[in-house]
């Protein structure tokens, strides 16, 4: 049952739209002012609002203007005498679904209820799937369905609840920063400390200091007493990303820390005990850093207890559609224009699935964040993108990786298979939609599938 609330200082009006409304089957409440009706909408879930134009203390327009901070979304009818249509023009203006006019027809006052509470009610639907999805293709804000990232999420899953120290390996940008996150905010340590720190962005001397912290007067400049962020993170999580950039010294002490659970201060002899669950990421192969000698094999064994790697973005396409849709609702509020972004057109869309991303996650983030502010309309074209962008799209064929030897036969056969599984790739694997884009019939791309012998999972 959808529950209408009615706002009205009059309460003879109150009484007879309760009587109205409640013939019609909803659920009525009421409120005799603004401050009244706000206080309701904050612990009710309200289909509709209905409310007078002219009342003491707090008007129409502004309760109005307060709905909308609230819930955007939610449909508020106007109700206004004659003299006062101007205020409704106003209303309609900032957001109101429609006015009427006192005294009111009841038949005309139920169609308007009507249409308004069912366009909520599909908003309400969009807003639950868009929940249903996120909850299925993200973990944090770790967003992907792809299998890469499907198996992250199951490893995040499985090592959150426990105690292990995590080495996160990936290109810059692919997340790693995200995934620690999401292990510490899924396990018991969630309500204590996350602290991060960027190993490469300090000096051997600086980084040790910050680390353990230090001792009044234990170097130049070492005024008072500082905690490290071993301290800091005390009973929480210690994030230490570009771990393989650590100097052999910090390597020592940090090994230390990881076998005893102890360390001293910088110029300090009082040994400090820490409970701190480490997560180390690095964007290089820390196995072969230590090979080649330029990482300590004990502190690697005692880092790799568990690994995740995560794939760049091109090795995730079928995600850049998800972490578009993401960016432009994360960023939706920078925009100057009065327009809504709904999302990306199809020429877009082919250009993101065939850039090569070197920058990952990070660079289709601050690439929407800049065209979410320049974009004129309801949708991002070609011409919105940057002109660099767009200068250095790499085609995701790949004509030269062909063999020089290969025959016309063999590079047409590659490409056309190329092309199908980019197309099957943005149809999300519904065989319809990718024989659509490429202008071929369904029947012709099953042959081409088969040919080919492409795993497109379940035929859609």
């Amino acid at each position: 049952m959808e529950t209408i609330l009615v706002v009205d200082d009059e309460k003879n009006y109150l009484r007879v739209l309760s009587a109205v409304l409640e013939d019609e089957d909803y659920e009525v409440l009421t409120a005799q002012g603004g401050q009244e009706a706000l206080e309701i909408l904050q612990s009710s879930d309200l289909d509709l609002i209905l409310t007078d134009m002219k009342m003491p203390a707090m008007n129409g327009i502004e309760l109005l203007e307060k709905i909308k901070v609230m819930d955007p979304d939610l449909p508020v009818i106007m109700m206004t005498a004659h003299g006062t249509i101007d205020k409704a023009v106003e209303a309609m203006q900032k957001g109101a679904y429609s006015y009427v006019l006192k005294p009111f027809d009841n038949e005309r006052l139920i169609i308007y209820v009507k249409k308004a509470v069912a366009m909520y009610q599909v908003v309400k639907e969009n807003r639950r799937l868009r929940d249903a999805v996120e909850s299925q293709y993200r973990f944090g804000n770790f967003i992907g369905k792809s299998k890469p990232v499907r198996d992250v999420f199951e490893m995040i899953r499985k090592v959150a609840p426990s105690n292990v120290t995590v080495l996160v390996e990936g290109e810059s940008g692919t997340g790693k920063e995200l995934v620690a996150k999401s292990i510490h905010f899924n396990s018991s340590r969630r309500d204590k400390p996350f602290i991060a720190v960027n190993c490469s962005a300090l000096v051997e001397n600086l980084l040790e200091s910050e680390l353990f912290g230090h001792e009044k007067g234990a170097f130049t400049g070492a005024v008072a007493k500082k905690k490290g962020r071993f301290e800091l993170a005390d009973s929480g999580t210690l994030f230490l990303d570009e771990i393989g950039e650590l100097s052999p010294n910090i390597q020592v002490k940090l090994l230390r820390v990881l076998q005893e659970k102890t360390f001293e201060r910088v110029g300090g002899t009082r040994t400090i005990v820490t409970d701190i669950r480490v997560i180390a990421a690095t964007n290089k192969n820390l196995k072969e850093e230590m090979i080649n000698g330029r990482f300590r094999e004990d502190l690697f064994y005692r880092l790799n207890v568990v690994r995740i790697v995560l794939p760049p973005l091109k090795h995730r396409t079928e995600d850049i559609r998800l972490l578009v849709n993401h960016f432009i609702d994360k960023f939706a509020s920078e925009r100057k224009v009065d327009l809504p972004v709904k999302g990306v057109d199809q020429e877009v869309d082919r250009l993101f699935f065939d850039y090569s991303w070197p920058g990952n996650v990070r660079e289709l983030e601050n690439l929407i964040e800049r065209v979410m502010i320049l974009c004129p309309n309801d949708t991002i074209r070609v011409s919105d993108l940057p002109t660099d962008f767009r200068d250095n799209v790499h085609n995701a064929l790949h004509l030269d990786g062909i063999p020089a030897a290969a025959t016309l036969y063999e590079t047409l056969a590659t490409i056309e298979k190329a092309m199908i599984e980019r197309a099957l790739k943005m149809a999300d694997n519904v065989q319809a939609h990718a024989a659509a884009m490429l202008g071929i019939g369904k029947s012709g791309l099953n042959q081409k599938i088969k040919k080919y012998n492409l795993d497109v999972g379940p035929k859609r």
